[in-house]
């Protein structure tokens, strides 16, 4: 079981998926977000393509969720 949970933490996700986890965002904003060093950490593969690991995109969520502890 926690070998599940790492592989789920280490999930590669595309640009797309991480669009639709944060509900529609724009693939524009996306992009304008990492211009602006705001967006979560991606790791670019060897064709160029981008991906967030999903326990980066979650904890970059947490981080950003109103009322976080600071």
């Amino acid at each position: 079981m926690a070998r599940d949970s790492r592989a789920k933490s280490a999930e590669l996700l595309t640009v797309r998926q991480v669009l639709d986890e944060l509900g529609g965002v724009s693939r524009r904003t996306f992009y304008r977000w990492r211009e602006l060093r705001i967006a979560p950490a991606c790791i670019r593969l060897p064709n160029g393509e981008l991906r967030v690991r999903r326990d980066v995109l979650n904890d970059w969520l947490e981080e950003r969720a109103e009322g976080a502890a600071s």
